[in-house]
């Protein structure tokens, strides 16, 4: 199978089953391509995780973004963000198309059993991320102090530029205290593609040049809808770290000249019900927009635009992360910021992956069996997956 189609298989499979937001995505991840296909370590995966959590824009999507660029190029990217993104886009595409005339409240469809029952896979999905990146990546007492440091101060204030922060602080302390690892092997890294630097400039130029021109061009015709709706979740894309549950009030402000308040909650629920990344919650809120636009053109445009500065900036920090990587002098910052990363994935595993999941005995015990399923019987995170949904439509 060519490198790109394989990569648009995998990610469309990941597309269908990820439930459980950014955290678990990155478990996902972290099972099938450096557990189970072996694609990169579990260092340069951590690596790659971190370089992503410094960008703006949904990093669990950017991973997946990486991870296809790195196998298969450009094309590789798109193949990756195509496959992970079109499940949930058509899906809150189809519901923009159906409530985007009504007033509805929102649905409680986080309550669904079946649903219920993915939200709780995801918990053990994430705890198995945690817990292996932990094995490779923790290897002295500095390390897991550090790790826990990131993780309490993350847990005690939940606040968006906080994990930037972190991982800078935990890089300097790195940089500082920790002897140089060896140098990454080709056997490593194993993601070949690299992308030419000028192709890497011109990305990252027009990253900024959409940033500051739309705006503008929005100023000199306030009336083209198009243009207004595109700028408008470009901004959102571009500025928002973190991604996830981070997007939401930045969303709403946005979005609140289009839509009453309880179309966006609408919205907001049914995203709840899918896999995928939430911010293919654009797609619904482009077609659900009173813009003047086609509603399928809405869509389009809201989702391409929210995800357009990541996958700019993705591609135009590529060649120079391979660089920073394998350079033995930053090998110590790379090892402070993987401690912080595993912290604050730990972090999300309870808050809010744990919490939102978890609410009874029962639940902890889904949770248990699930893990072991995943951990010790070898299962593949899909086999576990529907196994869950058919429980949780019977029990």
């Amino acid at each position: 199978m060519p490198p790109v189609l394989e990569v648009l298989s995998i990610f469309f499979k990941l597309g269908l089953t990820s439930f459980g937001g950014p955290s678990a995505h990155l478990g996902y991840f972290q099972q099938e391509f450096v557990q189970r296909r072996q694609w990169l370590s579990a260092a340069a995966y951590a690596d790659l995780v971190a370089l992503c959590q410094f960008l703006p824009g949904p990093a669990s999507s950017q991973v997946g973004m990486a991870l296809g660029l790195g196998r298969a190029g450009i094309g590789g990217a798109l193949a990756a963000w195509t496959g992970f993104t079109l499940p949930s886009a058509l899906a809150l595409t189809a519901f923009g198309l159906l409530i985007g005339g009504s007033n509805s409240a929102g649905f409680q469809l986080a309550q669904v059993g079946w649903l219920h029952a993915l939200l709780l896979v995801a918990v053990a999905v994430v705890a198995q991320a945690v817990a292996s990146m932990a094995r490779s990546l923790l290897t002295s007492t500095p390390r897991r102090v550090l790790m826990a440091l990131a993780a309490a101060l993350s847990l005690l204030l939940p606040a968006p530029w906080l994990p930037p922060l972190l991982l800078i602080l935990a890089g300097l302390y790195g940089w500082h205290s920790f002897q140089p690892t060896a140098r990454p092997t080709e056997s490593e890294i194993t993601l070949p593609h690299l992308v030419a630097p000028h192709v890497a400039q011109l990305c990252l130029g027009l990253f900024v040049v959409l940033l500051l021109g739309l705006p503008l061009l929005h100023w000199l015709w306030p009336h083209a809808a198009a243009l207004a709706l595109f700028d408008s979740f470009y901004r959102v894309g571009a500025l928002v770290f973190g991604g996830g549950h981070v997007v939401l009030p930045l969303l709403q402000y946005e979005t609140s000249q289009w839509m009453p308040h309880a179309t966006f909650l609408a919205g907001y629920g049914a995203a709840q019900a899918v896999p995928g990344p939430l911010f293919t919650l654009s797609a619904y809120l482009g077609a659900a927009a009173h813009t003047g636009l086609y509603p399928l053109l809405g869509a389009l445009l809201a989702l391409v635009a929210i995800f357009l500065p990541s996958f700019l900036l993705v591609v135009g920090v590529w060649p120079y992360w391979n660089q920073w990587r394998q350079n033995e002098a930053l090998r110590g910052v790379l090892d402070g910021v993987n401690a912080a990363v595993v912290g604050l994935l730990l972090a999300a595993l309870y808050q809010p992956v744990f919490v939102s999941a978890v609410h009874r005995t029962a639940d902890v015990a889904a949770v248990l069996l699930a893990y072991a399923a995943l951990e010790y019987l070898r299962w593949p995170a899909w086999a576990v997956i529907v196994v869950a949904a058919l429980l949780g439509l019977v029990l």
